[in-house]
């Protein structure tokens, strides 16, 4: 097709996709093309800005390497992740929920024993934390596979640390008969997503703030049950409501009490969703960084 303007390109892009033979694919792409269309025309994108728009995300792939994923932090102060985890993790009521995965998961974790040491060694006050696993019908879920991971007392994962070589608050634990476990960590602390590339220059042309709340992410893997990724949060944090990449459910914020020894502790209780009332759904990916 000749003579293309500004008027007929987008039903000839959506002629070139016609025969996609996957629907689903089929499906996607002529949405994209439709919204992106949609969007340049609606906001007058001009070419200075069009090439802008190509330098930040070439900066943003650049930024990216295997302890560090600046598009999936780039999704996250978006509000795409949480939208895509909202969407896509209805749950029945009395289920914990689900909020983002974040970039510092990263597979192969150590295993632990209940009662060991997470932290390995990062910086931050001693805290004890004891969770159970149940599910819906509240029958202790054994065996259950737990990966936790947090940040130091510095705000950072042991991934951002590149001398370390070890991991650092992050592991793997399971559940006992009683579907519970308990381990020590360090004290949960607010700390503020990477700004030293793409996202952070957006972050501060819209005035933004780049702050997490203080959190504990956990992944949590059973037969017969959806897995779980979620985080707890910490009760009390200035930065609960204005969460950089939008994943505080108030469901998911806990206290953090400081016993009598001085050591602090969490008591958590997750609900698994059971596989029959949910879609199983893919192993997740080892990620690198944003969250």
């Amino acid at each position: 097709m000749r003579n293309l303007n500004q008027d007929n390109i987008t039903q000839a892009v959506l002629a070139r996709f016609a025969d996609t033979p996957n629907p689903r694919l089929h499906e996607i792409v002529t949405s994209l093309v439709q919204h992106l269309h949609a969007f340049a025309r609606e906001v007058k994108l001009t070419e200075e800005e069009w090439k802008q728009g190509i330098d930040y995300l070439t900066a943003t792939g650049q930024m990216c390497d295997d302890t560090r994923q600046e598009f999936i932090l780039l999704s996250d102060v978006l509000g795409l992740s949480m939208l895509t985890i909202a969407m896509n993790n209805d749950k029945p009521a009395g289920c914990t929920e689900a909020t983002v995965f974040g970039p510092f998961y990263v597979e192969g974790a150590p295993e632990y024993a209940h009662g060991d040491d997470v932290a390995n060694g990062a910086a931050g006050e001693p805290c004890d934390v004891s969770v159970t696993v149940r599910g819906l019908d509240g029958v202790p879920v054994a065996g259950a596979v737990v990966d936790v991971w947090q940040a130091d007392a510095g705000g950072h994962y042991d991934v951002q640390h590149p001398e370390l070589g070890h991991a650092e608050n992050r592991g793997r634990l399971h559940t006992g008969p009683d579907g519970a476990l308990h381990f020590r960590s360090v004290l949960a602390e607010a700390y503020p997503i990477p700004t030293d590339g793409p996202v952070g220059q957006l972050l501060d042309a819209t005035k933004r703030h780049p702050w997490r709340p203080a959190h504990l992410h956990f992944m949590i893997q059973a037969p017969g049950y959806e897995r779980l990724i979620t985080h707890v949060f910490r009760e009390g944090d200035q930065w609960l409501d204005s969460d950089a990449v939008f994943a505080v459910r108030e469901s998911l914020v806990a206290p953090w009490t400081r016993q009598a020894d001085g050591r602090w502790r969490l008591d958590f209780d997750f609900v698994l969703n059971p596989l029959a009332a949910a879609p199983a759904r893919s192993e997740p990916r080892a990620a690198a960084q944003p969250a």
